[in-house]
């Protein structure tokens, strides 16, 4: 697990879709930086995941509702350059 004060030391944006921006935007959308933040946030060690994909499956947002996500790609092209990705 990860430090509770970890801190991103940088930003950038997405320029093309892969399965690790895939994720990032699943967490995004969810209201998280990534991975880390929502372990620190939700003191979990493991993210539901899709078996055979790898893509997060469910997520659960600070106001505690859930969202779901497909098996499937849901980050279009349109959306990839939103993505933020945060180097530690």
């Amino acid at each position: 697990m990860a430090s509770s004060d970890m801190k991103p030391k940088s930003i950038s944006r997405a320029k093309k879709w892969s399965e690790e921006i895939e994720n990032l935007y699943r967490f995004q959308q969810a209201g998280y930086r990534d991975e880390i933040e929502y372990k620190q946030v939700k003191q979990v060690s493991m993210v539901d995941r899709w078996p055979e994909t790898g893509y997060v499956k469910k997520l659960q947002r600070r106001d505690n509702t859930f969202y779901y996500y497909n098996k499937q790609r849901e980050c279009d092209d349109k959306e990839v350059h939103k993505v933020k990705i945060y180097a530690y």
